[in-house]
């Protein structure tokens, strides 16, 4: 997407949603998230969980974010591959030293420890770029399906995708077999064609910035709340065990309603020029951090590296929590940055051999297909 047109408050938001990001994998991998069905939850429990429900709408808001810019993009090919390489390296680089120093834990390094590293997207390495790999597959019917689409037309599609993919399992006391919980292609389309019509027609109850932070923030206090409901209900009747994180999952309607209010907040955020330019800059690296810290070959250890296993108050815990998250951040834009550079100098080397330039021209015209449709 041409930089002059990016927003610099949700270039901020993507950042933001990237820390939120740390902060879930940091409470639940680093083994601080106390089991709901225990008596006691303890202080440093509750707190936990009381993060998690005000973190847990990260990837909602980077679902929304995707589906805010690339509604009215074009499909291109070149994006595509630009993209898979970035997880490949990743997943290849980043997989391999964890294997081969011996750092990884949690996983067995074996042959499909491998086919893991080699095939990302297909194997799953990472669930989010495995979804958002399919779901921009199919860009090119999405975006001109939006762009045709009327505003009754949209309402009544998000209306009924949110009822089969959200509504339901919210309401419903029970667990139903084809809950993809939110680690899907499909509910990330749900939420793109939401972001696709807040864009495109606007949301009266969003226009206010503190309508949309008070949708946050009432959002988060009810998953937490109706979280320690469920816990309460299970530790006096035994029942709703499947059911006590059902709040925390992101195709439930209260994660996807606080995210809507975070995103919202941030759209259209006025912010001085220069500090803009910085923004854009970090938040272009922000999925660095994410394909950095969840490699497989990393993403079990790094925790006890950055103190979660020496947590014994609130206090530690959010001094941990936060020195955890900025560390993770900084590292994985930094490394990011490294990253692309290499790609750009292997570009221009590269760039020296005919076949290359001709792929690159076939790539070109392959883009120039989808321009030319919209």
């Amino acid at each position: 997407m041409d930089k002059a047109k990016r927003l610099s408050g949700l270039d901020l938001l993507r950042c933001v949603a990237m820390m939120m990001v740390g902060v879930l994998h940091y409470l639940g991998k680093g083994g601080l998230l106390a089991d709901l069905s225990g008596e006691q939850l303890g202080s440093v429990g509750i707190a936990a969980w009381l993060l998690e429900a005000f973190c847990i709408v990260a990837v909602n808001v980077y679902m929304f974010i995707s589906g805010y810019f690339l509604s009215t993009s074009s499909f291109k090919l070149s994006r595509l591959l630009n993209l898979w390489l970035q997880v490949w390296f990743y997943s290849v680089v980043f997989g391999l030293i964890g294997a081969l120093t011996g750092v990884v834990s949690g996983v067995t390094v074996d042959t499909h420890y491998f086919l893991t590293l080699l095939f990302p997207v297909s194997m799953g390495h990472y669930w989010f770029m495995t979804a958002y790999v399919f779901l921009y597959l199919l860009l090119p019917f999405i975006s001109l399906a939006i762009q045709k689409m009327t505003k009754a037309q949209m309402q009544v599609t998000i209306l009924s995708l949110l009822t089969v993919f959200s509504v339901i399992k919210s309401v419903m006391p029970v667990r139903f077999e084809m809950d993809g919980q939110g680690y899907d292609c499909l509910w990330y389309l749900c939420v793109f064609v939401s972001a696709a019509y807040v864009r495109k027609f606007g949301v009266p109850f969003l226009e206010k910035k503190e309508r949309c932070v008070l949708l946050y923030v009432i959002g988060c206090l009810g998953i937490f709340g109706v979280t320690m409901g469920l816990r309460q209900v299970y530790l006096h009747t035994g029942r709703f065990d499947t059911m006590l994180k059902m709040c925390m999952e992101y195709n439930h309607i209260l994660p996807f309603l606080a995210a809507i209010g975070l995103a919202a907040a941030f759209i259209g955020l006025k912010v001085n020029q220069r500090v803009a330019a910085i923004i854009s800059k970090v938040a272009s690296h922000a999925l660095g951090v994410y394909l950095l810290h969840e490699n497989i070959g990393l993403r079990y250890s790094w925790q006890k590296w950055l103190g979660a296993d020496c947590i014994s108050n609130v206090l530690q815990l959010l001094l941990w929590v936060l020195i955890a998250v900025v560390a993770v951040f900084v590292c994985g834009i930094l490394v990011d940055m490294l990253r692309a550079g290499i790609f750009k100098l292997t570009d221009g080397i590269l760039g020296k051999l005919g076949i290359y330039r001709k792929l690159k021209e076939s790539i070109a015209k392959a883009d120039a297909v989808f321009v030319h449709e919209n």
